[in-house]
Parts: C-alpha cells; structure tokens; sequence
C-alpha cells in the first residue's frame, strides 16, 4: 500500500468519525463560556439559525440523495448541539441597558446604525424566546409534509429533493459570511474563540480530503458549498491573526447607541453581534 493509499485508508475511517463529533467538539466551549459567564454578548444568534436551518434541510435530503450515513449522523447531531446552543444564548441575553465592551455590529435593530438594514419582522431578533421554537418546528414540519407529499411522484421527487440539498448546503456555506462581515467592520476580533476557528480549519482540512478521496456516495453539492466555507474560514483565520490584539472602535459604539435613540419606540437588544455589555466576561465568538 502506498503513502497516499494509507492516508486516504485513514482519511475515510477518522474523517467521518470527525465530522459527527465536530458539531459537539466546536461548540461545546462556546456553550460552556456563555453559561459561565451568564451572557452571549459577542455570539451571534445567526450562527444557530444558519446551522438548524441548514441541517433540517440537510436531513430531509438524505431521503432523495442517500448519501454518506456520516454526514446524516452528522446533522442529527449538529440539530442537537445547536438547539442546546439555541436555549442558552437566549437565556442569557444581555439586557437591553447594557452598555460599554464590545461595540455594537450591524443587524441590530430596525433602524442599524452602522448598515441601516431592517430584517422583515425583526425575524431572528425577537424578544420572546418563544417564536425562535415557533420558526423552528414550523419548518420541520412543512418539509415533513412536502416530504410525504412529493416523495410518491416519481416524475418530480429527485428535482425536489435536489432542491432541498442545494437550499440546506447553501446556507451551511453563509456560516462564515456573519463573522467575516462583523471583523471587517469593527476592525476587530475581540469575542473571538481561537479554539472555534482551530476546529473549523481542521476541519475543513480533513473535510476536503475526505470528500474528493471517498468512495462512497458524497453528491457535488456538499464539495462544493465544502469548497467555499473553507475558503471564508481561511480569511476568518487571516482577519483573527490582523485584528487579534485590536480592540473594538469607539465609534461603532456611539453608532449602537444612536441606534438605540432613533428607534426607541421598537429597539431591541442586538444579541448575537458583539452586543454591548458592562462586562463581557470570557472571550465568546462565532
């Protein structure tokens, strides 16, 4: 057996067995910081939502697309971790007097001081806690129908379930995409877990390899959105080794607090991005 025989050998048995446990192996520290600290200032709310959203889809792909058993193990299990992810972030909001530390960071409030973008509904940025479940298990559902519906038809099943893969892989792929954007414009990477951005690196690394040396059934779409969220977390890794030691702007929290004076009628705390607090306690990200 050859050098690269042996290593695609041990690729195929440690790579899958990787990728199940690396929902819990990257998050885990992440959980536990938030509850010690009893605060997600710095996390971003959008990092479960991308992720039980994406897995979902991922799951009722499987049907259609019956691939590798890893990946599907994978998604129960990344389903479980940010779920737990979820009900912590939310039990410990910051409140919404919370001032100082980290600055506040776009997609905050209806009217954004720093991007002026407004989510239709305030969506993700409720409140309650309880229309965060509501979303969710509205969505698990509807594709369960459409599931039950669709799959009898033969003619117009594998475009459907084709769908499904591409929506759910394409939003896995955005994962990055919060993190990028919230570096470049605070000009910093304060709140941000080395040990997160490790994990995501090996793991794309052993990901990569596994997914163009495997035998068994890896469809185009997941090397391809694979491809990309490689690409993003390497300029993650660029942006943490640039702005590391930088702290955040002062004037980005002047901009939170505007935001907060020309939407008092309907503002909300910003959770999930670098929100501000008086004391953001361990250092959280992503």
């Amino acid at each position: 057996m050859g050098v690269m025989d042996f290593f695609t050998s041990l690729a195929g048995v440690a790579a899958p067995l990787f990728l199940i446990a690396s929902p819990i192996l990257s998050y885990a520290d992440q959980a536990m910081s938030m509850h010690r600290a009893k605060s997600s200032a710095g996390f971003s709310l959008d990092i479960p939502l991308i992720m039980l959203v994406a897995s979902i889809f991922r799951i009722f792909f499987y049907p259609g697309a019956k691939y590798d058993v890893a990946l599907l193990v994978q998604s129960f299990v990344n389903v479980f971790m940010q779920v737990i992810l979820l009900k912590i972030a939310l039990d410990n909001r910051p409140s919404s007097s919370s001032r100082g530390g980290d600055a506040g960071i776009p997609f905050t409030a209806p009217h954004e001081g720093l991007t002026g973008f407004s989510r239709p509904l305030n969506f993700w940025r409720w409140r309650s806690s309880k229309p965060y479940w509501q979303f969710l298990l509205g969505l698990t559902v509807a594709l369960l129908v459409l599931e039950l519906l669709i799959s009898p038809f033969d003619s117009i099943y594998p475009a459907y379930s084709s769908l499904t893969g591409v929506i759910g892989l394409s939003v896995e792929a955005t994962l990055p995409l919060p993190q990028l954007y919230i570096n470049a414009q605070s000009g910093s990477c304060r709140g941000f877990r080395f040990s997160l951005l490790a994990s995501w690196i090996a793991g794309d690394s052993m990901k990569m390899f596994w997914f163009f040396t495997s035998e068994s059934e890896i469809p185009l779409a997941f090397k391809l959105c694979g491809v990309f969220q490689a690409m993003c977390d390497a300029l993650i890794g660029v942006q943490y080794f640039i702005y590391r030691n930088r702290a955040a702007p002062v004037k980005a929290q002047k901009d939170w607090e505007l935001a907060e004076t020309t939407s008092s009628s309907n503002w909300q705390t910003p959770v999930g991005r670098r929100t501000p607090s008086t004391s953001v306690g361990e250092k959280s990200y992503h």
